[in-house]
């Protein structure tokens, strides 16, 4: 695939404080599986052919990005796939999981209790006795062949432009732990954690890393300000921001991710975080699926939607 496209925002703030902004629109780099997701995948797709395997088994919410994104791999490259969906069976079928069961996903549910327990090894085994032999990824994607589908986008972005600080949204951790991994201690990148009580990532990025690569890392930050309440929390401001957004640049963000990367980049830079003269790049790691799914838990609680595609 050619290398994201790079575009530069003028906002006046980043103006202001004399710092360049730039969004790295990985969320055009695959027409169905745009951004981190494919990132994510991509190593564990080779594993499990070399593994033999023919089946993905994956976990996530209701409305999940990962779920969806599995789903249509499947479909792209030939596995079948299981969906391990958190809580109560739904029917008739959101609009996320409509789309994944279209693309041959096999759904199943757990209670909460049961789904926390879904990385424990005898857990998994008795799954599997159901199921059937799997390659199983993770929730989100996030484990260490995650990592180097990752760090390939920081050297695609080296070829386009110099840059001091890269900028990603963060729920398992996994694209910012992979993003260290390709900058390799140089430059500084930041997380901006979507879910409240995101301090737990500094630990799992940590673990991601030293499992891929034997390091730890200490050119990065970790920004817990951001998340709107919590992850998929409603909040008219961010939804309020999007829309501005939307008009001055001509991109969507998504409600969950991209949203809260942005408004915490820019205020960041408002509050001087990066110095006059950087190049500062935002990740937009795709998530628009989740538009859908959003709107219909909230439609009537809000009249500030942004245009949809």
């Amino acid at each position: 695939m050619p290398p994201p496209l790079l575009q530069e925002l003028a906002e006046p703030v980043a103006r202001q404080r004399g710092v360049r902004l730039l969004l790295l629109r990985d969320d055009l780099a695959h027409p169905e599986l745009p951004g981190n997701k494919w990132r994510k995948l991509k190593y564990n797709l080779l594993a499990a052919r070399a593994q033999g395997h023919t089946t993905l088994l994956t976990f996530g919410g209701a409305y999940s990005n990962h779920l969806a994104a599995v789903a249509a791999t499947g479909r792209l490259y030939g596995f079948r796939t299981i969906g391990v969906v958190r809580g109560e069976e739904h029917s008739p079928l959101n609009s996320t999981l409509a789309q994944a069961a279209a693309d041959g996903m096999e759904l199943r549910y757990l209670d909460r209790d049961a789904y926390r327990r879904k990385q424990e090894p005898a857990f998994l085994a008795t799954l599997q006795r159901a199921t059937g032999p799997a390659y199983v990824v993770p929730e989100g994607g996030s484990n260490t062949l995650a990592l180097p589908g990752c760090a390939e986008l920081v050297t695609e972005l080296a070829t386009q432009t110099n840059f001091d600080a890269l900028c990603v949204a963060c729920g398992t951790g996994g694209t910012l732990a992979g993003l260290l991994t390709g900058l390799a201690g140089t430059r500084h990148a930041v997380g901006i954690a979507v879910l409240k009580g995101g301090s737990f990532l500094q630990q799992d990025i940590d673990a991601l890393t030293q499992a891929a690569t034997g390091t730890l890392y200490s050119n990065w930050s970790l920004q817990t300000d951001y998340h709107f309440g919590g992850y998929a929390s409603f909040s008219p401001e961010l939804l309020l921001f999007i829309r501005q957004f939307q008009a001055r640049h001509g991109v969507l963000l998504d409600p969950l991710y991209t949203s809260k990367l942005l408004f915490g980049v820019l205020t960041l830079i408002e509050q001087g975080y990066f110095a006059a003269g950087s190049t500062v790049v935002a990740v937009h790691t795709g998530g628009l699926q989740g538009w859908q799914g959003f709107r219909q838990r909230y439609e009537t609680r809000s009249n500030w939607w942004p245009v949809l595609p």
